[in-house]
């Protein structure tokens, strides 16, 4: 499960080979005790919970960063190590 950004105490993982549960591109983002799936086309919560705050800054990062972010889970959805991606700045 490799971290590909950290931000403002926020890890972004990408699973290899994480698409049967959900189905569909997406990230795993936890803070503090918080855990979440989102949805890498549209920034939707498909899983768990995040603050408020933290999810809006996990969705404005995946705005900047989706092709990135779709070009990583092609990688790990293949069993691939996916890059890391610039944080929030």
């Amino acid at each position: 499960m490799p971290t590909i950004s950290m931000f403002y105490g926020i890890l972004i993982v990408m699973i290899y080979r994480d698409n049967a549960r959900h189905n569909k591109s997406h990230i795993h983002a936890r803070y503090q005790g918080f855990k979440a799936s989102i949805s890498i086309e549209d920034g939707t919560l498909l899983d768990g919970e995040l603050p408020p705050r933290q999810f809006r800054m996990v969705q404005v990062w995946m705005d900047i960063h989706r092709d990135e972010l779709l070009a990583d889970w092609e990688l790990a959805v293949n069993g691939e190590e996916p890059f890391k991606i610039d944080p929030l700045k």
